[in-house]
């Protein structure tokens, strides 16, 4: 029953939504090149895509930010689903790093360039440490907050991964607090290989944030250890960390 309504409710649904927010996100950069209005756009397509695939969400931990504030926000990656979660249930105005290649879907792409979203080259070190640079320019300039998933990618099996440490790097150079998202529940809702989002039950829980004041580019590794730590903790994992900044 749960796959069937997939197929015939919930697929037809998010196509849909898709297409008709990423018009409206098109039409209104014409008038808004901050990205702004692009970004409540963006929220509403991902509550109601959370809605049409039945898809309930608890915030736990929101008390920890100021919805004025600028933070880094580094949240474990189990899904695509992920970034629909966070985006539809943390009210802060901020933009997300992505692999390059979501850059080049129809509708998605056109979003997320349009929005000020900051594609990441994987396969380019260099130019990845551009796009962290610029993520940090970008958190000063604007006063906004940005997401990263420091697994660099999603978890095969769902066993939060080595982190990098690109978020801690952002955190550091913009000056302002990283936030340990953990999301439990949205590798259930679409996995890895599937293409169909399943309704469930997902949990957004905001921890403390991490004060990056008096650090320097040097401390990078430590606070992406204690980063790693706090969220493996609420996952109930053990720790492993990397050392790669992108």
């Amino acid at each position: 029953m749960v796959r069937l309504r997939a197929y015939l409710l919930s697929a037809p649904l998010i196509i849909l939504c898709t297409i008709m927010f990423g018009t409206v996100s098109v039409l209104v950069s014409l008038f808004d090149k901050t990205g702004d209005t692009q970004i409540r756009v963006a929220r509403w397509w991902s509550r109601l895509l959370l809605v049409v695939s039945g898809v309930h969400v608890t915030v736990e931990g929101l008390e920890h930010i100021d919805p004025n504030g600028s933070y880094v926000l580094a949240s474990n990656h189990a899904s695509y689903m992920d970034t629909p979660v966070v985006m539809g249930n943390i009210p802060l105005q901020f933009r997300f790093l992505a692999k390059r290649g979501l850059f080049t879907i129809p509708f998605i792409g056109t979003h997320l360039t349009q929005a000020g979203h900051i594609p990441v080259p994987r396969e380019d070190p260099r130019a990845s440490v551009k796009s962290m640079q610029l993520a940090a320019e970008t958190i000063q300039q604007r006063k906004i907050s940005m997401l990263v998933f420091p697994e660099g990618g999603r978890s095969e099996d769902g066993v939060l991964q080595a982190f990098k440490e690109g978020g801690a790097y952002i955190a550091i150079r913009a000056g302002v607090p990283l936030v340990p998202l953990v999301l439990i529940g949205t590798r259930n809702i679409l996995p890895m290989h599937s293409g169909m989002v399943r309704s469930g039950h997902v949990t957004v829980r905001v921890l403390p944030p991490l004060s990056t004041e008096g650090m320097t580019l040097k401390d990078r590794g430590k606070l992406t250890e204690q980063m790693h730590g706090l969220i493996a903790a609420e996952l109930g994992v053990g720790e492993v960390v990397g050392r790669e900044i992108a």
